[in-house]
Order: structure tokens, then C-alpha cells, then sequence
């Protein structure tokens, strides 16, 4: 009855249950890498996943760099849910087979709850908030820094940046720099940005926007890859775009 009931719920989420040669379901455990700013999105669809599919899911989030490095090792894991820097490393590629793209979101800047919201409305008034501003922080070392850095250069106020900067090794200590008051302005992308204790000023003027992509792939040697492509139909099924939507992401093609 138990197993019935979970494959019913499987099949409402668009799942796909892993079934063992006898016919019982085969509870898989997923080794995932995911991107570090996914961390407040899987950590809500995760477990609906879990109870849904009877799956368990071992996510490993981390920034850009360290997950291409993790994908090259050697060691084993079953699928990734990263950004789409990852996959422009040929070699980290190699090891991963078709993408399916997952969310994506733009960039924003925020400022601490009840701060005044300063002028980003225009191209220029963004270069001159940022000139402004105290301090910001953000993560460098991560798809998401590697592109500010590029618009930075492109307002040609790279330099002054830097020397402002309160640079993050995570994107879970980027709201709390601006919470405690240890930066001024936070510039990450949006999903980041949407957490309590912050308010998001807006999103970057046209002329810089971009969307940041995150694919979902499964493993090419993964040791359970039916598990690890039911996951991926569960994170572009309806049930899942809500989620994602609330986390001001926009779901991928086909959800």
C-alpha cells in the first residue's frame, strides 16, 4: 500500500519511479553538484523530491570554479544542477550528458531592510550608485561575480570597485554582509537577493542585464541516472515552477 501510494504521488509530480528487476522501487541515493546560489531553491524542492520519489538526495553546492574541479576529479556523482559556466569547461562537459535547462535568473542589487533605495534606474545612475556606495559585496570567485566583475570594466569603474569590495566565499554570507551592516549594497543575482532582512532595489539597467543560466544534467557515469533524470522532471514540473518563481528565478524552457 505504502509503495502504491508513492508511486501515485511520483506520477502526480511528473516523476519517473526507479523500479528494480522484482518490480519493488528502488530507493536510489543522488549525489548532486549544485551551484552555491541554488542553495534556498533545492533546499525547498529537495525535499518534496524525497517524499515524492522515495529518492534521496546528497546535494553538494559550491561555487563555479570548485564544481568544474569536482566534475573533473574523477570522483563519482550522479548528476549536476549548475550554472551553465560549468559546461562551457570542455572538460567538465565531457563528463556529464544532455542539459536540460532548469531556472534562470537576472541580476539585482539590495540594500539592508528600511535603507533608503538608491537610483538605478538608469545606466548612469547605477554607475553613479555604485561610485557612491560605501562598500558592496558580492562573490567573486563564482559565475555570477565573473560577470559584475565584466560590467564593472564595461562602466569603467573596476578599480574603484575593488577597493570597495567585502568579497564573499559563498552566496549564503552575501545578505548577512549587508544585514550586520559590514556592506552598504549587495549585487548578486536576484534569487540570492530574495531573503529576509533585505530588500532588493531592483534589477541592473537593460544595457547590462543578463540572465545567468542553470542547466540540469545527469552524470554520464552516474550509478543511478534513471533516479537522477526523475529529478531532473521534477525540477521543471508545475509543482516545481512555483517554487521557483517565488525564489525570483524564472523556470526553464518547457516548465
Amino acid at each position: 500500500m505504502k509503495m502504491s501510494l508513492l508511486v501515485a504521488a511520483a506520477s502526480m509530480l511528473g516523476l519517473v519511479p526507479v523500479l528494480s528487476s522484482t518490480g519493488e522501487l528502488h530507493a536510489a541515493e543522488l549525489k548532486v553538484l549544485a551551484g552555491g546560489s541554488l542553495r534556498s531553491v533545492l533546499t525547498e524542492l529537495g525535499p518534496q523530491f524525497e517524499r515524492a520519489s522515495g529518492h534521496k538526495l546528497d546535494i553538494h553546492f559550491d561555487t563555479t570554479p570548485n564544481l568544474i574541479r569536482l566534475a573533473t576529479s574523477g570522483d563519482p556523482f550522479d548528476m549536476g544542477v549548475v550554472p551553465i559556466d560549468v559546461f562551457k569547461d570542455e572538460t567538465a562537459n565531457t563528463r556529464f550528458r544532455t542539459q536540460t535547462e532548469f531556472a534562470r535568473v537576472g541580476y539585482g542589487v539590495a540594500v539592508r531592510e528600511g535603507a533608503p533605495k538608491p537610483d538605478i534606474s538608469t545606466l548612469a545612475a547605477f554607475r553613479k550608485t555604485l561610485l557612491d556606495a560605501k562598500s558592496i559585496t558580492f562573490l567573486p570567485a563564482s559565475a555570477a561575480g565573473a560577470y559584475i566583475l565584466k560590467v564593472f570594466d564595461r562602466l569603467g569603474i573596476d578599480e574603484a570597485m575593488r577597493a570597495k569590495t567585502v568579497a564573499q566565499d559563498q552566496p549564503t554570507q552575501i545578505v548577512p554582509a549587508v544585514v550586520k551592516g559590514d556592506a552598504e549594497l549587495a549585487v548578486f543575482v536576484n534569487n540570492v537577493l530574495t531573503a529576509p532582512g533585505v530588500e532588493i532595489v531592483g534589477p541592473f539597467p537593460a544595457e547590462v542585464q543578463q540572465e545567468l543560466i542553470f542547466p540540469a544534467a545527469v552524470a554520464l557515469e552516474a550509478k543511478e541516472p534513471a533516479a537522477a533524470q526523475a529529478f531532473i522532471d521534477f525540477l521543471k514540473s508545475p509543482a516545481a515552477a512555483s517554487t521557483i518563481k517565488a525564489k525570483g528565478m524564472r523556470p526553464g524552457s518547457g516548465s
